[in-house]
């Protein structure tokens, strides 16, 4: 089987353009309909739209990351049969759309975690980043989970409280949306809401 280079994409706001990533080599593109509520069924013309974009640049929805899969799902609570029959539909109109690599992440809440979006490297690129100190400090004095402060190590809980004591109430908000960005549709959404309020 032959290797195909791909690129992680986050969609058409992302600031690295389809453009930008042909320009590297890639020919196949990761990415998701982030747009999409977490559990909705992704709709053929959704798909297809998003394809259509991609392969206009000259790329190839080589993998979907992710179709996400609903918390009820993964605690067997609530309607998790009807998020089931929905998860099944998404990849069948992926299938219908010959789309046929798709990656899955089966972790509480989050969907995948970082804590910092936009990490400048040595070389002055970005990267994606995270940290053990950060995630206590959003998990033991933002989300404020009941016995947070025993699930982490001693040294991070005091290198956490430390850090917390430093932060702004904008490094805080920065920190929660960093963390909460890894929820699907959940930046989209804040955006959403945030312009319908000004």
């Amino acid at each position: 089987m032959k290797l195909k280079q791909s690129w992680r994409w986050f969609g058409p706001n992302d600031p690295v353009t389809l453009f930008d990533i042909k320009q590297t080599g890639a020919t196949g593109i990761v990415t998701a309909l982030h747009h999409v509520p977490h559990g909705d069924v992704w709709a053929l013309e959704e798909i297809q739209k998003r394809k259509d974009e991609i392969e206009a640049a000259g790329l190839e929805w080589a993998v979907v990351e992710s179709v996400t899969i609903h918390e009820s799902i993964k605690t067997r609570t609530g309607e998790y049969q009807k998020y089931i029959d929905q998860y099944i539909q998404s990849l069948r109109n992926l299938a219908a759309c010959d789309i046929k690599i798709v990656t899955y992440n089966f972790m509480p809440v989050n969907d995948w975690t970082r804590t910092e979006l936009n990490y400048r490297m040595p070389d002055g690129s970005l990267a994606l980043y995270f940290n053990w100190t950060d995630l206590a400090v959003f998990d033991i004095y933002i989300l404020k989970r009941k016995n947070a402060r025993e699930t982490y190590p001693a040294n991070i809980v005091a290198a956490a409280e430390t850090l917390h004591a430093a932060m702004s109430p904008a490094d805080l908000d920065h920190l929660a949306g960093t963390v909460m960005f890894g929820i699907p549709g959940e930046a989209q959404q804040t955006v959403e809401k945030n312009a319908g309020e000004t």
